[in-house]
């Protein structure tokens, strides 16, 4: 079930959230914030795929 709840999340992730990737985003220059988003994409993505 959890398993679930972070595939369900992901795909919600991947529609609201933008994807700095992309964008070609620096992460040396990113802010705090993009960082932030970019932290929160990655730990989702790895709950959902373990």
């Amino acid at each position: 079930m959890k398993k679930a709840f972070f595939k369900f999340l992901a795909k919600v992730n991947k529609a609201l959230l933008p994807s700095y990737s992309k964008r070609n985003l620096d992460l040396a220059k990113a802010s705090k914030f993009q960082l932030a988003l970019t932290a929160w994409r990655y730990f989702v993505t790895t709950r959902a795929l373990d």
